[in-house]
């Protein structure tokens, strides 16, 4: 994501009074539009990050690039996102760390693809099997909207279940329904030492996934665990947990690969 005043093609993130936030992409002749009335894309173009913008109504919107989580919570979906906590969860538990060679199991809508390839730099790699060609489309798109273009991205039209092409892999990310059925392919697609991370919203699949690591011999089940994110309101002297919360959306797997 590049500094600098906006220009014609920029992501722009629009926050309102009320802290709403609205994701768009600069074009000269648009105008972004809500019930607080309208700003032309014209009046963003040329102004610096941080800009306060005032709508036809007189409501300021602040303009912002966005971060990596607020773009991945607004970019259009094919497929469920992880959430922000999520990812970096798998960053920081998967070892993802500049040079790493990466296997991903299910693309999705791109989010975790996006965090991945910022986090293995130019001289690592991500190796998406995406079975759904409308979601590997969709994938390309929010991956190339946010990053640009990725040479050292390899997406694939391939299902993960049948096997993994690639071999002594630093890492395997699965976030597929039955990642199980890949087990197998991860153990031999991975180095020894290398980590096998699944992520499951649900206690059946968690089981299953734990029975098939226990039953592969070149791996061990190392870390079962999930996380929440609780938001916090401060406001003058209330200071208090948010109302709504992210609690549970999944549980995580991390395993090792034996020599």
């Amino acid at each position: 994501m590049r500094s600098g005043p906006f220009e014609a093609g920029d992501k722009v993130l629009l926050i309102d009074p009320k802290g709403r936030k609205y994701l768009l992409t600069l074009r000269p002749q648009h105008q972004f539009s809500s019930h607080l009335g309208t700003i032309p894309h014209s009046d963003m173009i040329g102004r610096e990050e941080g800009s306060v913008l005032r709508s036809s109504r007189g409501a300021a919107f602040a303009a912002f690039r966005p971060t990596f989580a607020e773009y991945a919570l607004k970019m259009k979906r094919g497929a469920q996102v992880l959430y922000p906590k999520d990812i970096a969860t798998v960053l920081i538990w998967g070892d993802i760390f500049p040079g790493t060679t990466v296997v991903e199991g299910g693309g999705g809508s791109g989010a975790l693809t996006i965090a991945l390839l910022q986090a293995v730099g130019e001289k690592g790699q991500v190796i998406t099997y995406e079975l759904r060609e409308d979601f590997l489309r969709q994938a390309r798109t929010n991956v190339e909207a946010f990053l640009g273009k990725v040479p050292h991205w390899m997406p694939k039209l391939k299902d993960i279940y049948e096997g993994i092409e690639e071999t002594s892999v630093d890492r395997v990310i699965l976030d597929v329904p039955e990642g199980w059925r890949a087990v197998r392919h991860a153990a031999q697609a991975l180095r020894p030492g290398g980590l096998l991370l699944a992520f499951y919203p649900t206690v059946p699949q968690l089981q299953t996934m734990a029975a098939a690591i226990e039953d592969e011999s070149l791996l061990v089940l190392q870390e079962v665990f999930e996380t929440v994110h609780r938001p916090w309101r401060i406001q003058g002297l209330s200071v208090r947990p948010q109302l709504r919360m992210v609690a549970h959306t999944g549980f995580f797997m991390v395993a090792r690969r034996m020599s």
